[in-house]
C-alpha cells in the first residue's frame, strides 16, 4: 500500500478543525527564519497555508546571519508571549551553535519537539507514529531500522519506536550497514540521499517510511527508489508522503500545548 501522504494529513486538519473552537480564539505560531533561501521559503509557505486553514496566525521574524546566534535568542524571546508555538528553521548557517539557540525555546512553546525537554513529539515521529496505528502495522518487537540520527527525524523517531517495543537498530554515514535492511520490519529513512535504498534490499512486507528530502535535478526525491513500493505492506513516497502528514502534526502540537497553558 502507497501512503497518500495529502489525503491522510487531510483526515488530521478535519480533527484539528473540529478541536479549534474549543481553543482560545487567538492563537499563533511564531517562526524565526536566519538568511531564508528558497528551501526555506518553500517550507514556511507550506506552514502558513496550513495555519490559514486552520485559523492561526503566522508571526514571523527574519534574522540576519549578522545578528548572530543572539539576534535568534532574541527573537524567539519577542516571539514566547505573543505565542502558543515557536518554530526557528533550520538548518541555520554555518557556525552557529544549534544547540544553545533550540535550548531557547520554552518546552511549552516547542511545537518541533526539539527544545531540551520537549513536551510533544516532533512532527516527524507523531506523523510515522499515526501512520503505524492508523495502518495497523505492529511496533513491539518488531525489528526496526532508522537510517540517520537527526533531531528532526532520526533520533526522535528512534526514541518513539523504542518506547514502543521495537528492537531498533540506527545507521549513520559512519556506523552501520543497509545489509540490515533485508531483516528490517519497519524502515525509517532519515539521510536525504537520492535513491539509497533499492528494492534489492529490503524484504518483502516490509514497511518503509521516506522520510528523507533532497534535490535532484530540479526535483524533490526521496531515499527509497519508487519502485521499492512493489515490495513493501506500507510505503511513504517523496514527495506526497510522510512530508504533508508531518506539517500536519506542527498543528496537533501546537493545539495541544495551548491546552496545557
Amino acid at each position: 500500500m502507497i501512503l497518500d501522504g495529502r489525503t491522510f494529513s487531510e483526515g488530521v486538519y478535519a480533527e484539528l478543525t473540529s478541536r479549534r473552537p474549543v481553543l482560545q480564539k487567538d492563537l499563533a505560531l511564531g517562526i524565526v527564519a536566519c538568511e531564508p533561501n528558497a528551501v526555506i521559503e518553500s517550507f514556511v509557505r507550506i506552514k502558513a497555508r496550513a495555519a490559514e486553514r486552520l485559523g492561526v496566525r503566522l508571526l514571523r521574524i527574519d534574522v540576519s546571519a549578522a545578528a548572530g546566534e543572539e539576534g535568534i535568542i532574541r527573537a524567539v524571546q519577542e516571539l514566547t508571549p505573543k505565542t502558543q508555538g515557536i518554530i526557528v528553521q533550520l538548518p541555520l548557517p554555518g557556525g552557529f551553535d544549534s544547540e544553545r539557540i533550540l535550548a531557547a525555546i520554552p518546552p511549552s512553546h516547542d511545537v518541533d519537539g526539539i527544545s531540551l525537554n520537549p513536551m510533544v513529539l516532533s512532527p516527524v515521529a507523531l506523523a510515522v507514529k499515526t501512520a503505524l496505528e492508523r495502518h495497523a502495522v505492529p511496533i513491539a518487537d518488531r525489528n526496526a531500522v532508522v537510517i540517520g540520527a537527526g533531531r528532526l527525524v532520526g533520533a526522535p523517531v528512534a526514541k518513539m519506536l523504542e518506547k514502543a517495543g521495537a528492537h531498533v537498530t540506527i545507521i549513520t554515514k559512519d556506523s552501520g550497514s543497509l545489509s540490515m535492511l533485508k531483516t528490517a520490519d519497519i524502515i525509517v529513512s532519515g539521510a536525504g540521499e537520492p535513491g539509497l535504498i533499492q528494492p534489492d534490499m529490503i524484504r518483502h512486507g516490509a514497511v518503509l517510511i521516506d522520510a528523507g528530502t533532497s534535490e535532484q535535478g530540479g526535483k524533490v526525491k526521496g531515499d527509497a527508489d519508487p519502485s521499492c513500493a512493489e515490495k513493501c505492506s506500507l510505503f511513504t513516497p517523496v514527495p506526497g508522503g510522510i512530508g504533508p502528514v508531518a506539517v500536519a502534526m506542527i498543528f496537533e502540537n501546537l493545539f495541544e500545548l495551548a491546552v496545557r497553558k
